[in-house]
């Protein structure tokens, strides 16, 4: 046994990696998949797309390596969390489009909620805040809209699964319907404290019991691959599974409570770790477990930005100003500041620590003399100000002033972009030699269960590749976000106001 293959599952694309015992990528290989967008506020993706590309992917990577399966001592999934997929378990067929984290079709059934009183009761059990980003009112959408689902479901014929039990179910030819722990606490269903599906969660969403897939930790083996399609897996167990951004703390090794890390990705997502204690956030963050594994569960605090690197997208596919996402740093930088443009990226409503789904995108401080550069430079200032909001809200809860940020992800790439980071936050930005950290812990959580590694301890360590030190003045710093603050302020309740 040679190799541990993480499937990293992603909003956009479906990728594989092929680690080494080192933790070394020996392989990869990546497909995007289409983004659907039915209605404004709503973003679908394909489930037979999103497990072909997977499978597809899987299957290349070890071409690539020209790594025979027998080599292959386990397969980790990571995946997007909260992505709802509705399926029939006689045909193994979704009945519709996978309701993905970013769709904001539930919002005005998760304020109703949250005008009954509901909002105590989820936070008390699940940690989470009542909002659409969650899975359960997505699920609740699809028995009431989706013609036949409701009956299909009382009659169990109905399964439900966030991304990772859908790509489990598939690589098992329908064998198997299980996800982990870090994936149920999504889900806004999961009593994060008896690590249970909550029934009284269940009834109150009108979700029966029989379609939720059963909880296991997340590093044992839930399975083999037996799939057509996929011969060249067939055989290898599936070992690990873990949502992209808990996957992403255990790759970064943040294994001690305070360790903080951030993933820039298509949003941007923070999480520190708080060991065994489930902290309560007072400042609208959320709760959710990183990780378990045997009889131990430990949680994180964390706060979700719902459009980080999707902004860098849209100034290619949407306005196209730039042809490629690499070409962002230049354009940003052949400005000296941001020309007093400021732009919040709230295309689907703002994450953490505002909770707004009715705020939409916007650009403020356009003048004559305003350019595209300008707008590019707003743009990637727009992630690490969002940044530093979460960082605020955490340290406020825990009361700790941390030592250093963490960071992955494909923006973490930009070298511009962490320096500013480190500039607005006032605290050193670490990046890791290698930033593919998300996969890298399923890969680690997947090897753990099967002896490819003995223990976490011996799991490599993932070198640095460079440290960026604050220099801004802590007076401009606190300027600029006072500015982001207010432009915030002006975009929230757009969607809502405009509909009256």
């Amino acid at each position: 046994m040679q190799y541990v293959l993480a499937l990293d599952q992603g909003t956009t694309s479906s990728r594989a990696i092929l680690f080494d015992r080192e933790g070394s990528v020996r392989a990869l290989a990546q497909r995007e998949f289409d983004q659907i967008f039915p209605q404004p506020g709503w973003v679908e993706h394909d489930p037979e797309q999103i497990a072909s590309s997977q499978i597809a992917v899987a299957v290349e990577a070890l071409a690539l390596a020209q790594a025979e399966p027998r080599e292959v001592a386990a397969i980790g999934i990571t995946n997007q969390r909260e992505t709802t997929v509705v399926w029939d378990r006689k045909n193994g067929r979704a009945i519709c489009n996978a309701i993905v984290w970013q769709d904001r079709r539930t919002a005005d059934f998760c304020e109703s909620l949250k005008a009954k009183g509901h909002e105590k009761l989820i936070q008390q059990r699940t940690g989470l805040l009542i909002d659409s980003y969650f899975s359960a009112s997505k699920i609740s959408w699809i028995l009431e809209h989706v013609p036949d689902a409701r009956r299909l479901a009382d009659q169990g014929r109905l399964a439900f699964g966030t991304v990772d039990s859908w790509l489990l179910w598939k690589l098992t030819s329908g064998r198997v319907h299980l996800t982990d722990a870090s994936n149920a606490s999504r889900t806004m269903l999961f009593n994060i404290h008896t690590g249970c599906w909550d029934r009284d969660l269940l009834t109150l969403f009108q979700i029966p019991a029989s379609m939720m897939p059963e909880v296991r930790s997340c590093s044992e083996i839930f399975g083999e691959v037996n799939v057509d399609g996929a011969a060249g897996l067939r055989g290898i167990p599936i070992a690990g599974i873990a949502g992209d951004q808990q996957a992403a703390l255990f790759g970064q090794r943040c294994n001690r409570p305070g360790m903080t890390k951030n993933t820039y990705g298509t949003g941007c997502f923070m999480l520190q770790n708080t060991g065994t204690r489930a902290v309560s956030s007072a400042n609208r963050l959320v709760t959710t477990v990183a990780w378990n594994i045997g009889d131990t569960t430990e949680y994180a605090l964390e706060g979700s930005v719902f459009v980080g690197g999707a902004v860098v997208q849209w100034l290619r596919d949407g306005l196209e100003l730039i042809s490629t996402s690499e070409e962002v740093e230049a354009l940003a930088q052949s400005v000296e500041d941001n020309g007093g443009v400021y732009f919040v990226p709230a295309f689907v409503g703002l994450g953490a620590p505002h909770w707004d789904s009715y705020s939409r995108g916007s650009i403020f401080g356009l003048t004559r003399g305003s350019t595209a550069a300008h707008i590019a430079r707003a743009a990637l200032e727009s992630i690490a100000y969002q940044v530093a909001d979460l960082l605020d809200a955490m340290q406020l809860d825990t009361g700790n002033t941390i030592e250093e940020l963490r960071v992955d992800g494909g923006a973490a790439a930009n070298n511009s972009l962490m320096q500013f980071q480190s500039d607005i936050l006032g605290v050193p930005v670490v990046r890791p030699a290698m930033t593919e950290t998300t996969a890298l812990g399923a890969a680690y959580l997947a090897g753990l269960a099967v002896g490819f590694w003995k223990s976490a301890a011996e799991t490599a360590g993932n070198a640095k590749d460079r440290r960026f030190e604050p220099h801004m003045p802590r007076s401009p710093a606190a300027a600029l976000r006072e500015r982001w603050h207010e432009a915030v302020s002006r975009s929230k309740g757009w969607q809502k106001e405009s509909a009256m």
